[in-house]
């Protein structure tokens, strides 16, 4: 089965020969705003996933995508972005005049704390009083931000019945609070509702967990910060063209200041994760391809004894090619 990429005007016609194209965001907070240029450029050239699949941010990010139709998803994604990264009071400083590394780190540094002390607009607030001064037991006393405005932003801005209308697949992924485990919930098996998108963020201890069908979840980055996996392991097994978003850098200069130190040691840490997680799914693959080949060669009666067509060999060689970008 062939996927047509239909590129923008004048553009050469492209056919890609995957069965599936998918689209895999991970959660970096902010830098997910990222994930909308990349999807932007995507959607430039027509190029539409049939599966898209996030974690934190990109679990957000990915609703948007899927609750919307095309011609209305780049919009979307930048009208969230526009909301939750502006604030009133620096309208009042011209710093698109701001002009260098300086400049522009000094404005990360005052954003940053701003959304610290007040939050983010249509995302989250700081509660108003510290979660070590409430009675253990109470919801306040879990998290030091309260999450419901964003519940209000993905109520107006994710068309729920659209996502769940099977024209796209969707996953996210979470942690479960009580037992750890990292779940997915995916269009194929669950109707997604905003609760289940604010699981997938619900980063500890300043985003509280949020209760889906009577189980508390936590941010899916906990586990794993990207849901290739996912992908790339669900059934049935097709040849996947997939474009893993990856918005940490493990390479960069030798830091010179307490905060080059702390910006460094989260890419080294989290790209490495991404990086060990991607060249082991690498490695399988290759093993399921040299499994398939030496079977292929096997006299009939032995690629029809027990062995070759046991249940453990058999998951090991079926067909899955995946190129991740």
């Amino acid at each position: 089965m062939n996927v047509q990429a239909k590129p923008s005007a004048g553009g050469a016609q492209r056919f890609l020969p995957f069965e599936r194209v998918a689209l895999v965001l991970q959660g970096v907070g902010a830098l997910g705003a990222y994930q909308a240029g990349v999807y932007e450029a995507l959607a430039e050239y027509r190029l539409e996933p049939d599966w898209i699949s996030g974690i934190s941010i990109g679990g957000i990010n990915a609703a948007i995508i899927a609750g919307n139709p095309p011609n209305m998803r780049v919009d979307r994604l930048r009208e969230f972005w526009t909301r939750v990264t502006s604030d009133a009071l620096w309208n009042w400083f011209d710093w698109k005049g701001a002009k260098g590394d300086g400049a522009r780190k000094l404005l990360n540094h005052f954003s940053a704390s701003l959304a610290l002390t007040q939050g983010a607009t249509g995302f989250f607030t700081a509660r108003p009083a510290s979660p070590w001064l409430q009675p253990s037991g109470t919801f306040e006393a879990t998290s030091f931000y309260d999450t419901h405005e964003l519940k209000r932003t993905l109520e107006r801005l994710v068309d729920f019945d659209r996502l769940n209308a099977g024209l796209l697949r969707f996953s996210v992924g979470a942690v479960n609070v009580r037992t750890g485990n990292l779940v997915y919930f995916d269009t194929t098996t669950h109707t997604i509702k905003p609760e289940h998108v604010m699981a997938s963020g619900a980063l500890p201890p300043g985003f509280p967990a949020i209760e889906v069908e009577g189980e508390h979840y936590w941010d899916g980055g906990l586990v794993s910060n990207t849901p290739l996996q996912w992908v790339v392991e669900s059934e049935p097994r097709c040849d996947t063209l997939a474009f893993q978003v990856d918005l940490w850098s493990a390479r960069g200069d030798f830091p010179r200041s307490m905060l080059d130190v702390i910006t460094q040691e989260k890419e080294i840490r989290f790209s490495s994760r991404t990086r060990a997680g991607t060249d082991q799914f690498k490695r399988i693959q290759e093993l399921r391809r040299v499994a398939a080949a030496l079977l292929e060669k096997l006299p009939a009666d032995l690629k029809n004894s027990p062995e070759a067509t046991s249940s453990s060999v058999r998951p090991l060689i079926a067909r899955s090619s995946t190129s991740s970008i």
